[in-house]
């Protein structure tokens, strides 16, 4: 059993922003796993599914991107899952748009939610699936960027970055983490 947490933030204003990008790919799991969310009173919706014979807990943290900590714990509690099977899906500014990086562990580079997930689990050995949005254009807030809609050449490109993270998942909870790394964080030689 893995949890994929996809980081993102609740509510209409937020739907189709850079930060839920991990909502996203968590959406096209469980659409692949033919699961359903509820609401969970510890701050999360989850989907159970099984794709590969392996049995998925896709969570959807309630707390907003920068509290998604509490929600982390309690799944992990809830669950007891070793860290080691807590796979988060988390926007990266330090990323091109679409660019996946797979890492076994690691620090939260600047990210407030992976830095409020370390918080609450104490421990930085959790797997994370980082996706590229971009870096702010020159002038711009880095969290009017994360809060803004894609653009539209990023809206055209995004079922595709979508698919892309999905199918990572699906690599890692089949053969583990270091067996596709290197494979997830090849550049592709073209252009989403």
């Amino acid at each position: 059993m893995w949890s994929v947490f996809g980081l993102g933030n609740p509510g209409p204003r937020y739907a189709r922003t850079r930060h839920n990008l991990g909502w996203m790919v968590v959406e096209e799991l469980a659409a692949r796993g033919r699961g359903r969310f509820q609401r969970e009173r510890s701050g999360y919706d989850l989907a159970r599914v099984e794709l590969h014979g392996v049995e998925l807990l896709l969570v959807k943290p309630l707390t907003y991107v920068n509290r998604s900590g509490s929600a982390a714990r309690a799944v992990v509690a809830s669950s007891a899952l070793p860290v080691q099977r807590f796979l988060v899906v988390v926007d990266d500014v330090h990323l091109p748009f679409g660019r996946l990086r797979l890492r076994p562990s690691g620090s939260a580079g600047g990210h407030n939610g992976l830095i409020s997930i370390e918080m609450h689990l104490e421990s930085q050995a959790y797997p994370r699936l980082r996706i590229g949005v971009g870096a702010p254009a020159a002038g711009e807030a880095l969290e009017q960027h994360v809060l803004a809609p894609f653009s539209s050449e990023e809206l055209a490109k995004l079922e595709s970055v979508t698919g892309r993270a999905a199918d990572a998942v699906e690599q890692v909870v089949q053969f583990g983490v270091e067996a596709v790394r290197s494979k997830i964080n090849a550049p592709r030689p073209e252009a989403d």
